[in-house]
Formats: structure tokens, sequence, C-alpha cells
């Protein structure tokens, strides 16, 4: 008999401290660099963003949706074979903040480690947990993403820290004997480092390189635009199927004019695009659970329904994955 893997459970958790646009310009202006409201709704769709406090790490918001997804799955942390974390701020350097979210979550002995793709991090760690899942190396799987983006942000650059916000969002996928899971796609491209990236690393008890986030936003534009598009016409050939077959897309929630292009590209209409950006902010691997819950937990996703996750993300990193709820 095939093995699939099927999503059983979704969670999400956003910090408590929530900023208008309005609330980040206040504070920016502190500092002599001035914005507005309009100014970021029009280039972004961007309303609000969620920042953790200063002691909260990713584990933490992890754990959250975490425990939320086992609750949906009817669950139980000890039954859990595989957990992965998607995240690129992790809570240490080592050990993975995976095995930190598992002694947290008291899920002792099974796998767990990190996956670090940024943006397209959740795609890529639901990809190998599906793939664990076929082969029968793990049957129930604990997939988060989770992010502390704030900490990477230059508050003197509006170009960029009015995007980014921190947050986590999980599933439970389970091995299943009918598809959940339909099909995967995944690719890189490493010569486009340098448009987004986090130019820094710890060496001798030290800081070395720029620790905070840089990003050239029209490359950035131009080029997940089109990798989108490939990969999700990827994915649904691999599936058989074709995008009108498609019930809802839920992209990373980057920026609303990334995720109108790449639904007009597919002749989607965005009412069949799920869109949380406003309010939360690109929250990089933990943008796409985070929507999917939402959407699932409101009804607006129902059981059965074909659904498309797609994501991009700096390496450059992209990826979809189809399936049925």
């Amino acid at each position: 008999m095939s093995l699939y893997s099927r999503i059983t459970g979704t969670g999400s958790y956003l910090p408590p401290r929530r900023l208008t646009n309005a609330d980040l310009a206040a504070e920016l202006a502190v500092n002599g660099v001035l914005t507005s409201d309009d100014w970021i709704v029009e280039r972004t769709g961007i309303r609000a963003r969620h920042f953790a406090a200063p002691d909260v790490c990713s584990s933490d918001l992890g754990l959250a949706a975490a425990r939320q997804a086992l609750q949906a799955a009817n669950l139980q942390a000890q039954d859990i074979d595989l957990i992965i974390v998607a995240t690129s701020t992790p809570d240490m350097v080592f050990p993975s903040t995976a095995c930190i979210l598992q002694n947290k979550l008291g899920a002792h002995g099974s796998a767990a480690f990190d996956v670090q793709a940024v943006c397209s991090g959740f795609i890529y760690a639901l990809t190998v947990a599906d793939a664990l899942i076929k082969t029968g190396a793990a049957t129930k799987a604990l997939v988060i993403g989770a992010e502390v983006f704030s900490r990477l942000l230059d508050f003197k650059d509006r170009t960029t820290c009015v995007l980014f916000g921190d947050g986590a969002g999980a599933v439970v996928l389970e091995a299943s004997d009918t598809p959940g899971i339909l099909a995967s796609d995944l690719h890189a491209d490493g010569k486009h480092v340098g448009i987004l990236c986090v130019p820094g690393h710890v060496s001798g008890g030290k800081t070395l390189g720029d620790p905070l986030l840089k990003m050239d936003g029209k490359a950035v534009f131009k080029l997940a635009v089109g990798v989108l598009d490939e990969a999700a016409r990827e994915v649904l050939a691999k599936a058989g199927k074709v995008a009108a077959d498609v019930d809802w897309l839920v992209p990373h929630q980057a920026n609303i004019r990334i995720m109108q292009s790449a639904a007009r590209k597919l002749k989607l209409p965005m009412e069949k695009v799920i869109v949380t950006v406003d309010q939360h902010g690109n929250t990089s691997a933990a943008s796409i659970p985070l929507a999917l819950d939402g959407a699932v937990r409101s009804g607006t996703i129902k059981p059965g329904e074909l659904v498309m996750l797609e994501g991009v993300g700096g390496g450059f990193t992209w990826g979809a994955v189809l399936l049925n709820l």
C-alpha cells in the first residue's frame, strides 16, 4: 500500500505587541526616519505587524503554534516522531531551534532539526517531512515556521524595516492511505545571494560583517514574480492539474504586489488568494502557515479543497506544494 501524507491540524501565533503603520512611523520619526501609513500601504499592502518581546525567541513562538496544531489534530506531543522548524532567526547558533522547541513541548526522542531557506523555509520543510513520511521514516510530523525577524531589521532604512514582523505557524502532517500532498517543487539559485541577505556571522565572540537585513527590492520583486510562476506551473504539471483546478492559493505573505502578480500570471482571481500580509507583514518562514491556519480556522478553506502553497526567499530559494486539505 502506498503511503501519503496529509495535514491534519494547523496552528499559528502572533506575539501580543502589535504596531500599526502609524505606530511604527512614530517610532521611526524619533530617529529622524520619516514614513507614513499611505506610503507603506501603497507599496506593500501592509497595515500592521507584531514584534516579539526581547526575551521571546523563535522557539517560544513556534511552541504556541505547535500546541494549537496538535490540538487541532487531536494528538499529544509524545505522538510526534518528527519535528522540523523552518527559521532564519534561530534561538542559538546550535543546538537547533527544533531541539529547543522539542524540549519545551515535552516530545522527547523524535527526530528534530531546522531548515534554513528563509521565506521559502516552510515549503522546504513541508516537502522534507512529506518525503520522510512517504518512506516510512516518520508517521506524525510537526512542521513549523517561526521567526523573530524584528531582530534583523535596520530601523534607519524604511524600505526594509516596514516590511517584516514576527510570528509562527505550524501544521501536523500524518501518514495516510489517501493523498494529501499531491506534489512539491523546490529550487534555489545561489548567484542571487546578494539581493536579499544578512551578511554577518559570529567569530571569536564578535559579529563580523553586517548583522542587519539588506535587500534590493526591485531585483527581488522581478525575480520573485517569475520564479513563483515557474514553481506553480511545475507543481501543477507534476500533479496532473491545471491552474483552474486550484481552489485556493496561499502564497508567501511578502508584498501584496508580488501576490497580485503571481495570481494574475496563473489567471486566478484575488478572491481565490489568501491574504494576511496586511495584518502581520512579512514573517518569512512563518507567513505561509500563518495564512493557512487563519483560512482553515475561519472556514474559508474547507476539507477536500485543492490548495497551492508557494514561497520565495533569500538564497535565492523558491518552491511550491499542491495539496488536498
